[in-house]
């Protein structure tokens, strides 16, 4: 049965707009597989893609009202999702790195060391998000969730090889986009960087 999903008309968004919960839930359930299928390009695992979309629909459901054009539904969804993905990434992220850091002989770190410390997460997790969507999948769940190669391979369907090379791949991706990053900030605005 291939099936082929159409998103809910203006009209039909409009009524939801204006509080018509008969519309609104229309509008949710026609907007579900889009959601789905968004989520499942954007995120690292299948259940945080279920995460993602669930979240999106109960933003749709909520703030519909705040949808300013009844025909921009999809690029504010795809929105929605992308933002949904990238925070987990990040809350990932932040927690190896919390199960990770160490503490300092005075308490804890500075302020500044948080904020610095905050401000390298968001800009890895920007840049795995960047990542096309199967370099992303191999790295975080290999990378960031820990999960053994065996078990990779096995949940995308590939042989222990081919996840080993797609991981390299994300990682030699990551790296080069990290180090453009890392240039982009160290080199001054209108100073000559030679010196």
């Amino acid at each position: 049965m291939n099936q082929r999903f159409r998103w809910p008309d203006e009209r039909l968004i409009r009524a939801a707009q204006d509080g018509d919960v008969a519309s609104l839930t229309t509008v949710v359930t026609e907007s579900q597989p889009h959601v789905r299928k968004f989520a499942l390009s954007l995120c690292a695992s299948p259940q945080d893609a279920e995460d993602a979309a669930q979240e999106a629909l109960i933003i749709l459901y909520r703030k519909i009202g705040t949808l300013r054009a009844s025909g921009a539904l999809a690029s504010w969804m795809f929105r929605i999702v992308r933002n949904e993905c990238l925070r987990q990434v990040r809350l990932l992220v932040s927690r190896k790195d919390e199960a990770s850091a160490e503490p300092e002989a005075d308490g804890g770190p500075s302020a500044e060391e948080t904020v610095l410390h905050r401000l390298e997460a968001e800009r890895v997790a920007a840049a795995v998000s960047a990542l096309p969507r199967d370099l992303r999948q191999v790295l975080i769940m290999r990378d960031v969730q820990g999960l053994p190669g065996r078990a990779v391979a096995q949940a995308l369907g590939l042989s222990g090889a081919a996840m080993k090379s797609r991981l390299h791949r994300a990682r030699a991706a990551l790296r080069l986009s990290l180090a453009a990053t890392d240039r982009a900030v160290d080199r001054p605005t209108g100073e000559d960087s030679r010196g």
